[in-house]
C-alpha cells in the first residue's frame, strides 16, 4: 500500500469524523449521556478530538441509546410475566 492511499484513507476517516461530530454534537451527545445537557461550552471544546478520532464507537453508542429509548416506552413492560 503506498504513503498517498494511507493519507486517502485516514483523511476519508476524519473526514466522516468531522460531518459525525456536528450530528452528535447537535442531537446524539444529549441521548448517549444524560449529564451533557449541563455541560459548559468548554466541554465540547475539549471532546472535539476526541469524538473526531472514536466516531464508529460513538455511532454504535449512539445507536444502541436509540434503540433502548424507542424500546422502554410506557408498556415496554406490560408483555412480561411478572412486569
Amino acid at each position: 500500500m503506498s504513503v498517498e492511499a494511507v493519507l486517502a484513507a485516514v483523511s476519508v476517516y476524519l473526514g466522516f469524523g468531522v460531518v459525525f461530530a456536528i450530528a452528535f454534537w447537535l442531537f446524539g451527545a444529549r441521548r448517549t449521556d444524560p449529564s451533557v445537557p449541563g455541560s459548559s461550552p468548554g466541554f465540547y471544546v475539549l471532546v472535539i478530538p476526541g469524538t473526531i478520532a472514536l466516531w464508529p464507537f460513538l455511532a454504535a453508542r449512539w445507536r444502541s441509546a436509540a434503540t433502548e429509548d424507542r424500546d422502554a416506552g410506557p408498556h415496554h413492560d406490560a408483555g412480561r410475566p411478572g412486569a
